[in-house]
């Protein structure tokens, strides 16, 4: 009951801001105002820009707004009545709505997507609604299915305007750029608090700032949304990619690469042609068609195609850490967190039927072993069916109930995630869950029937007959480059030991200590750790402050003292001196801190 309050009240809330919008900038023209997880925002075309710093100005007028005790009015109109209102008020973007929902009977632009690919024999089943509501608040009126609270005097004044950003109407690049303002909205001042500490943290961790301060990656203009990874990042990035093949051999699957560039028929074959084309690059080779591969499994069911495989072949798992390209909008780009090119670590099990509910359930135990070495914990969620998909009512419904007997008898809670599956079938998808509360979407389990159909994929079984085998598609880290994001931010950058991009640097405090500080910086190294030696000219305390900038888990200080005892003074992060020890033993120490993690 309490997050139906909820909701309600952000959705009022998102009313109450176009009002506040409408009365200081009365030329104001509204796109969508949703809620959204932890408040609301609305999309506006005000003709000129705003600014972070005209927030308060907007948020003191919706103050005043709720003191009035304005009505939240409701009215049925028939289509043409409301497009006529629209119209009259100056309204273009909600006469657009209008005049689609008239037309396709959606709003929702994947929908009418859908709509347009169907026959026109199936378009004539679309089901158009004969009215629309809208509400009415002080001067403001809105296209808008509700509901709403009934009095402004009702709302909380727990709110606050965060953030002003740019948002393409409907998503189309090739559309108007609006101005998308974000609040968040509590029932108590004490959550509003709370949420805005938690919004302050997030921000010391975020990992694009981090990841320049540390050195991990970079993006520039010559690339936009093209991630570039240094030294230090690629070191991170090759200790995640070590660990997850080492997991990976143990569990007894292959790696495989498959190429970036395949042609059109392969496309076509897939079905990513037309279902997924928006999202793909594209490029001739010799005046045929070619597109830079937005997912690996074309490829590896193509490896799969080229030998014969016995039934005593399956289960076989492949995996491939592969590079896939995909088009995203410019303004959705967010750091590693949403690219354009990424890694992900996909593997492909072939099985035949009878073995599709053990792979499932060995798969969910690899996903939480390797969650578990990150101090991850995480929540499930079954998606099924969406509206633009392959593949017959029958074959879902067995997969699907294949993915929740599994979760069943690994006694998971799941949430069923209703129409939100891949094109070719059902998926589990694991959200995990970081040090400040916020979740992510990493792995996923797709149980596919469709694609070794489509690619007719066959193996021979105990009588010698061919048979199709089932298909699961898998990622557990999901994309390398965001999974690395999520690492920066929920550490902070404070890596643990084994992760850590650099893990000693060595400090020489004269000159002349600089002979011995390279022989126990290379005795370090000797022992497989990562080390730095800083021998330049900055001051101690200079060179001390810097590894804490750069979070660096222990220094390594050396002096006359230090040289003449052969033994170094240790720093660790967060407890400071930790005394004189022998290099061995210092090493001994590590090695064995490393090992428990």
């Amino acid at each position: 009951m309490k997050q139906k309050s909820l909701e309600k009240i952000r959705h009022s809330l998102a009313h109450v801001l176009a009002l506040a919008v409408k009365n200081l900038y009365p030329k104001a023209k509204f796109g969508v105002g949703p809620i959204i997880e932890n408040g609301f925002y609305y999309d506006i075309d005000l003709g000129k820009s705003l600014s972070i710093e005209s927030l308060p100005k907007i948020e003191t007028e919706m103050k005043k707004i709720i003191k009035q005790g304005l009505l939240f009015k409701k009215k049925e109109l028939t289509l043409k009545e409301a497009k006529k209102l629209f119209k009259d008020l100056g309204q273009s973007y909600k006469v657009e709505l209008l005049k689609d929902l008239e037309k396709y009977g959606t709003t929702d632009q994947n929908e009418i997507l859908n709509i347009k690919s169907k026959s026109v024999k199936e378009r004539k089943k679309i089901v158009i609604p004969k009215t629309v509501s809208v509400y009415q608040t002080g001067d403001f009126i809105d296209l808008c299915r509700g509901p709403h609270i009934k009095n402004t005097k009702e709302l909380p004044l727990s709110f606050k305007l965060i953030k002003i950003s740019g948002a393409y109407w409907r998503g189309k690049e090739t559309n108007s750029m609006l101005q998308r303002i974000t609040g968040i909205a509590f029932l108590k001042e004490v959550e509003l608090k709370e949420y805005l500490n938690q919004i302050e943290e997030a921000e010391k961790r975020d990992h694009r700032k981090l990841g320049k301060e540390l050195e991990l990656f970079s993006f520039h203009d010559e690339g936009v949304g093209f991630p570039f990874f240094h030294p230090k990042g690629m070191i991170l990035r090759n200790i995640l990619e070590d660990y997850w093949k080492k997991e990976h051999q143990k569990s007894g699957y292959q790696e495989v690469k498959t190429p970036i560039l395949l042609n059109k028929s392969l496309w076509l074959r897939s079905g990513h042609w037309d279902h997924y084309k928006e999202n793909m690059y594209f490029t001739k080779i010799d005046n045929e068609d070619y597109a830079i591969k937005p997912m690996n499994c074309p490829g590896g069911m193509l490896i799969y195609k080229s030998s014969l495989h016995s039934y005593r072949d399956l289960p076989l798992k492949v995996g491939e850490l592969g590079l896939v390209h995909r088009h995203e909008l410019s303004g959705v780009l967010q750091g590693l967190f949403r690219v354009r090119c990424f890694t992900q670590d996909d593997a492909h099990i072939y099985m035949t039927p009878e073995q599709v509910k053990d792979e499932i359930k060995k798969v969910i135990d690899l996903t939480d072993k390797i969650y578990k070495k990150f101090g991850f914990s995480y929540h499930v969620e079954l998606s099924t069916k969406p509206e633009n998909s392959m593949g017959s009512d029958q074959i879902w419904q067995k997969a699907t109930k294949s993915l929740k007997e599994a979760l069943k008898e690994k006694k998971i809670d799941f949430i069923v995630n209703k129409g939100q599956g891949a094109f070719y079938g059902p998926k589990i998808d694991f959200h995990l869950k970081d040090c400040l509360g916020r979740t992510w979407q990493c792995g996923t389990i797709q149980l596919d029937f469709i694609m070794p159909e489509k690619f007719d994929l066959f193996y021979i079984d105990k009588q010698g007959k061919r048979k199709r085998p089932v298909m699961l598609h898998r990622t557990i880290l999901g994309s390398i480059e965001r999974f690395i994001g999520i690492l920066i931010e929920n550490y902070g950058g404070e890596f643990p030991l084994w992760l850590a991009p650099v893990q000693v640097a060595v400090i020489p405090i004269k000159e002349k200590n600089v002979s011995f500080a390279k022989k126990v910086f290379e005795s370090v190294q000797e022992k497989d750790l990562r080390a730095e030696l800083w021998s330049g000219e900055d001051t101690l305390s200079k060179k001390i402050k810097k590894a804490e900038e750069q979070k660096i888990p222990f220094v390594l200080v050396i002096g006359d003292k230090e040289e003449k005892s052969k033994k170094v003074a240790v720093r660790k992060r967060k407890k400071g001196d930790l005394g004189a020890m022998t290099i061995t033993k210092f090493c001994d120490i590590l090695l064995k801190e490393i090992k428990k993690q």
